[in-house]
């Protein structure tokens, strides 16, 4: 099931026609129902275009005949920060808001544990690691008036770097652009400097020599221009920035159950095609990055093609160490002892590596 999902919305992804709206259940007749919905960053990025627009807000618009209508915004447009989703939810400013789990976890650090550098090099894996926290996640947000509905990934997390490099290993010494805790013990570890920039300042950071390097999607990276100012680009998913759809839980509670229903089965169906989006758009994303026009058909083909360094064995298994050695113990020390006990339960069943194995 999870495959068929992801080819049908990697077919989207790739700007073939693809609709859920057959699929997913209509709604009756009654009283209109106003959502106000902020999800991502930014107007131009697929995860809005292709997805948040076609069935968040236009999809929910048909299939109820008009009786719900949710008025989609993103956070530029509203001019927020993503670490204020949280606080526009739970005050009820928004009914639905979107953000990264590293900008959501201050109230719920176990959010945090989801996508750790170096977890899940796999997406499926991270998928599967997503879903399996989530009951464990509410219960955290729940305290605070918020839940989780669905979440996703943006492209593999991978490095841009300004100078040739071949491995891991070449990256010690040089200053990267990181975000996040775990992607700073990640590079420490390596024997990387991280320093932390806003992703609007990366690409005049990395003009300037300010970084050697700097972390985001693969697609980002292209939808940026940062092959303009980058030579090197990584295929290593260094981790996914998964993501979620909040709901403001006194409001999801009240809804009507045949509305809540048909609530649940639209960011179901939200969640399936970013999943599947993530997929497509992460190897679209190099492939725009080194000027491969045949691959390239959801960011812009760059016009000063980079390099693609293809990830060793030697590579893979280093990052499974630095994630079993350093990154794990030191989210499990910032997040306290029961994320552990969390952790070995529920994602090393998956990851098949145990904290304190």
């Amino acid at each position: 099931m999870m495959l068929k999902h992801l080819l049908a919305g990697a077919a989207l992804a790739t700007g073939i026609v693809f609709s859920a709206a057959a699929q997913l259940p209509t709604l009756p007749a009654g009283a209109p129902i106003r959502i106000s919905a902020v999800t991502q960053p930014l107007p131009t990025q697929p995860q809005y275009t292709r997805v948040d627009i076609p069935v968040l807000r236009d999809g929910t618009a048909a299939r109820s005949n008009g009786r719900v209508q949710v008025q989609l915004s993103t956070h530029a447009e509203r001019n927020l920060a993503g670490n204020e989703i949280v606080r526009l939810v739970r005050s009820g400013q928004v009914e639905i808001g979107a953000g990264t789990l590293t900008t959501l976890s201050g109230d719920v650090p176990i959010l945090d544990g989801i996508d750790l550098a170096g977890l899940a090099p796999d997406i499926n894996d991270a998928r599967r690691i997503a879903e399996a926290v989530l009951p464990v996640a509410n219960r955290d947000l729940e305290r605070f008036g918020a839940r989780l509905v669905a979440m996703y990934p943006f492209p593999a997390q991978v490095v841009f770097c300004r100078a040739p490099f071949t491995s891991l290993n070449d990256l010690r010494g040089r200053r990267i652009r990181t975000f996040g805790n775990s992607l700073v013990d990640f590079f420490t570890t390596l024997g990387a400097q991280p320093v932390s920039i806003g992703f609007p300042e990366v690409y005049s950071a990395l003009e300037r020599g300010v970084v050697d390097c700097a972390i985001t999607g693969s697609g980002s990276g292209a939808a940026a221009r940062w092959p303009e100012v980058s030579t090197h680009i990584s295929d290593l998913p260094v981790s996914w920035a998964v993501a979620g759809y909040l709901v403001n839980l006194n409001w999801w509670n009240r809804l009507e159950p045949a509305v809540r229903d048909f609530m649940e089965a639209t960011m179901k169906e939200v969640s399936n095609q970013q999943w599947a989006l993530g997929l497509a758009a992460t190897r679209d994303g190099i492939d725009c990055n080194i000027g491969r026009a045949a691959g390239c058909s959801i960011h812009n083909l760059a016009a000063r093609p980079m390099t693609e360094v293809t990830a060793s064995a030697a590579d893979k298994a280093q990052a499974k160490e630095i994630f079993r050695t350093t990154v794990l113990p030191g989210w499990v020390r910032r997040c306290g002892a029961r994320c552990g006990e969390v952790y070995n339960d529920v994602i090393a069943p998956i990851s098949g590596v145990r904290f304190g194995g």
